[in-house]
């Protein structure tokens, strides 16, 4: 490998450098200036525990003294990566994004981090930071977002550390980052100007490499090496009509380069496809909910084929057809039954996974191909070791997380070409698909309620009285006079990993009848506000001619238990969910 020219005194920038050469080797390294490093006395937060996603609090938290720099300590602390190392860098492009990248950089050069991958105006998907690390074989990331919360001055910020293999770091290295915060004194940081992040190209800061890349070529390409590109040309191009909308979320750049220059969708195909730092004062959650202008431009007379939406960072996605509203538990399955006939998963799948509180339509899928399938907590990091040892293919969450063992992240726009792939080969509207899919395996009608921001101490009062039943509940019966439903077992769910042994415990509370139908109960672990409850219901429907009706009134009878069991009106005061989906 060449040397590069002096950097400019003034901009860091390495006149003559390319793009080519992502690892970089250890004499470019060498080249950096030398460099002030400062060791800033602190004191612990207490309050840094990351949750399922990272750390997740309020950007005013965060803007606090220290508060950042005393938890990006704490990781470089923990993970201990070899001097040199390279790193990955970016986030959702929300509020504060800029500004907290320019102080992770400064930190990773007094910490001994050999380059730095950035994404160009601090722009990365979680799942194209999760391809970005495999690629080129990063040590690890750090992926800024807080996923689907809302941004802005006044909304939610967040951080999390992705391992060498691009997914979120297990429980055992985000626990010691936990207790490294307790007990910091002091963090490393350097004296530099800041990185001019629009601008690709090589920069110096110190005796560290700071590569600014283009933030989506890399994840085009790997979603072209997956999918029938052509195959999907010649579908938009015979008159299918889609809409996705980007939710002025972090999807917009990726959403424009593969639907409407790769794949010939007309312009405008994308809607809201610039990425604001307030995601247009709107919430960028991909739900019936939050996703109103996809969902009434779906519902419309003129309405498209299809319609998809992802949320702030890229990872979740919201499938509709015409007038109709793709649960995303049916998705998965939906996804699994047709895998083949997306090139890059033509030889089969190896099996599935899915979170607990996600229905068992995938599992009934999994049995008819004759593969297993595992039933983890929620948390995309529990899929990461089965992914890794050869045991699944395919993996999914209710909270519209589908995704593969291409990367180590859920994908919001992996499943929606994954959908375009089906729809190209079967020339069937959704509707028809999922009907179809539904006459084969059955229907599980399920829903999921969110309350949202409830106060702690009632949400947490609420759990502890559930909890309290679980033992006497068994042999029970709810219902009508002939006994509508059962309960056949109860339990608050626990997990052993089957690749390395870790336990997770108090996933969640359970509810069983002796037909299958289920009701959970849990607790959401992304808020920064106030508590969220989930209620999770579920119902299996094997007639066809019944399995066409609306899953409010099929699960009308589930939705009373669930609301006699957990006094839900007498101890929070709501009546009605903040979202169903």
């Amino acid at each position: 490998m060449s040397l590069p020219k002096e950097p400019n005194a003034t901009t860091g920038l390495l006149v003559g450098c390319g793009l080519s050469r992502y690892p970089f080797g250890i004499d470019l390294i060498q080249q950096g200036r030398l460099m002030n490093i400062n060791i800033v006395a602190t004191t612990p937060f207490i309050d840094q525990k990351p949750g399922t996603s990272g750390l997740r609090k309020k950007v005013t938290v965060f803007k606090a003294a220290h508060y950042l720099e005393n938890f990006v300590q704490a990781v470089f602390d923990t993970i201990d990566a070899p001097s040199g190392s390279t790193l990955v860098l970016g986030g959702d492009g929300r509020y504060w994004n800029r500004e907290a990248i320019q102080v992770i950089l400064k930190m990773a050069a007094a910490n001994g981090v050999g380059t730095v991958l950035v994404g160009q105006g601090g722009i990365l998907s979680t799942p194209a930071a999760s391809c970005v690390i495999r690629k080129y074989r990063s040590f690890g990331g750090l992926i800024l977002s807080a996923s689907h919360n809302p941004g802005g001055p006044e909304g939610d910020f967040g951080i999390k550390y992705n391992t060498g293999n691009g997914g979120p770091a297990p429980e055992k290295i985000t626990d010691a980052i936990f207790a490294r915060s307790r007990t910091l004194s002091s963090y490393r940081i350097v004296d530099a100007p800041d990185v001019a992040l629009d601008r690709q190209g090589s920069y110096a800061m110190g005796g560290m490499m700071v590569e600014v890349i283009d933030p989506v070529a890399d994840y085009a390409d790997l979603m072209e090496s997956l999918f029938d590109f052509a195959a999907i040309r010649a579908l938009i191009g015979g008159g299918f009509r889609l809409c996705f909308d980007a939710m002025h979320a972090v999807t917009g750049p990726y959403a424009r380069e593969i639907l409407e220059r790769r794949l010939g969708a007309p312009a405008g195909s994308v809607i809201n496809g610039v990425p604001l730092e307030d995601f247009g004062g709107g919430h960028p959650d991909p739900n019936l909910t939050y996703a109103d202008q996809l969902v009434a431009i779906m519902y419309a007379n003129d309405a498209p084929d299809f319609g998809a939406a992802s949320d702030g960072d890229g990872d979740r996605n919201m499938i509709l057809g015409r007038h109709f509203f793709v649960n995303p538990s049916d998705s998965l399955a939906v996804i699994a039954a047709n895998a083949t006939l997306a090139p890059g998963y033509a030889a089969g799948i190896a099996g599935i996974a899915r979170s607990m509180p996600t229905s068992a339509a995938a599992d009934r899928v999994a049995e008819k191909l004759g593969v297993p399938c595992y039933e983890t907590p929620t948390g995309w990091k529990f899929f990461g070791n089965l992914m890794d040892a050869g045991k699944v293919t395919l993996c999914g969450e209710e909270s519209f997380g589908t995704g593969s063992s291409h990367v180590r992240e859920k994908d919001g726009l992996w499943a929606v070409l994954f959908w375009l792939n089906i729809l190209a080969a079967r020339r069937l509207p959704v509707e028809e698909i999922v009907h179809r899919h539904w006459a084969e395996f059955g229907r599980n009608v399920y829903s999921r309620h969110d309350y949202e921001e409830l106060p702690s101490d009632a949400a947490a009062h609420l759990m502890a009285h559930l909890k309290v039943q679980l033992a006497d509940l068994p042999g029970k019966v709810f219902g009508d006079s002939s006994g509508n439903y059962r309960v056949k077992f109860c339990d608050d769910f626990g997990y052993t990993d089957p690749i390395d042994g870790s336990v997770s415990t108090g996933q969640g509370l359970r509810i069983v009848m002796d037909d299958g139908s289920r009701i959970v109960f849990r607790l959401s672990g992304t808020g920064t506000e106030g508590a969220t409850l989930r209620i999770y219901l579920e119902a299996f429907e094997a007639d066809p001619l019944r399995q066409l009706v609306d899953a409010q009134q099929a699960l009308a009878d589930l939705i009373g238990i669930a609301h006699e069991l957990s006094q839900l009106k007498q101890r929070t005061g709501r009546e009605q969910p903040t979202v169903i989906t």
